[in-house]
């Protein structure tokens, strides 16, 4: 990617070397658990830490802000940059529209960190709050992204970025709202949450497609970079890898097939309407 010279996003929260800070009442070890498993085997852990938190709703204490003048690292320029290629991308989608895209938050962090979601754990990998609006992401995941995904490249870490502000897209249209309201009957691999988890991929698209289009920034062989790292998050990929086994009714994110032909049809349209992976009777 041709990131050069790009303006970075003022949304970046970093609390790196600053801690959990304080953990509040109602998540506990067995509930981390839990969550390192579902990680470990596909599932979106903020669905895990949201259940543990409903009853509180609670809400995360402020970290205190990072040093302007501290070092930058190449990582979060990096991040910052891509962040506001996203902000960038909505917001003109949000002014066609005749609306107003509210930005999120992108948090680095380090091992552990509150949300307003629960402790975020990076074994989890990036995640998305819409308790807080904020996107979670410890940087370590890109290492696992080209070691253990075999999917690297800078155009493959900034798919990662964009399918989750694709969640704070879902937030702001009101599709998170109801698929959680939904979420009874959410599961296999064509259940509601599949069909988020694959929409927020055609939505990583249509940013690929903006950032193509308009900003100009990709570059030869950044594409196949997303399209590798779509297709290896795919369920039964990762279900290949830890169990042996493929098994459709407990798939949360869509297959690598479907993951991978969600993101091209974002791309290759640049249109939010095509990406309504509710309507289609198969997604």
């Amino acid at each position: 990617m041709k990131l050069e010279g790009e303006r970075e996003s003022s949304n970046i929260e970093d609390r790196r070397g600053m801690g959990v800070g304080g953990v509040g009442g109602g998540i506990g070890i067995g509930t981390i658990a839990i969550a390192l498993i579902a990680w470990y085997f596909g599932i979106d852990p903020s669905v895990v830490l949201q259940g543990s938190q409903a009853i509180q709703q609670q809400q995360a204490p402020q970290s205190a802000p990072r040093d302007p003048n501290a070092p930058r690292d190449a990582g979060s320029v990096f991040v910052g940059r891509v962040l506001a290629s996203t902000e960038d991308a909505w917001e003109d989608i949000f002014r066609k529209t005749g609306n107003a895209y509210r930005k999120p938050t992108l948090v680095l962090y380090e091992g552990a960190t509150q949300t307003a979601c629960g402790t975020g754990q990076a074994a989890m990998g990036p995640f998305y709050c819409p308790g807080d609006e904020k996107l979670y992401i410890d940087l370590a995941f890109f290492r696992q992204l080209k070691d253990r995904f075999k999917a690297p490249g800078d155009f493959a870490q900034a798919y990662v970025i964009a399918h989750e502000v694709g969640h704070h897209v879902q937030k702001l249209t009101g599709v998170m709202s109801k698929v959680d309201g939904a979420r009874g009957g959410g599961k296999g691999a064509e259940g509601m949450l599949v069909r988020m988890e694959l929409q927020a991929d055609c939505y990583a698209g249509i940013w690929g497609h903006y950032a193509s289009d308009f900003k100009k920034v990709l570059e030869p062989g950044d594409l196949e970079e997303a399209i590798a790292a779509a297709g290896a998050v795919g369920d039964d990929n990762l279900q290949k890898q830890t169990q042996g086994r493929v098994v459709p009714d407990s798939f949360t994110h869509g297959s690598s097939e479907q993951r991978v032909r969600w993101f091209k049809r974002g791309f290759d349209s640049g249109n939010p309407g095509a990406c309504d992976t509710f309507a289609a009777r198969a997604p």
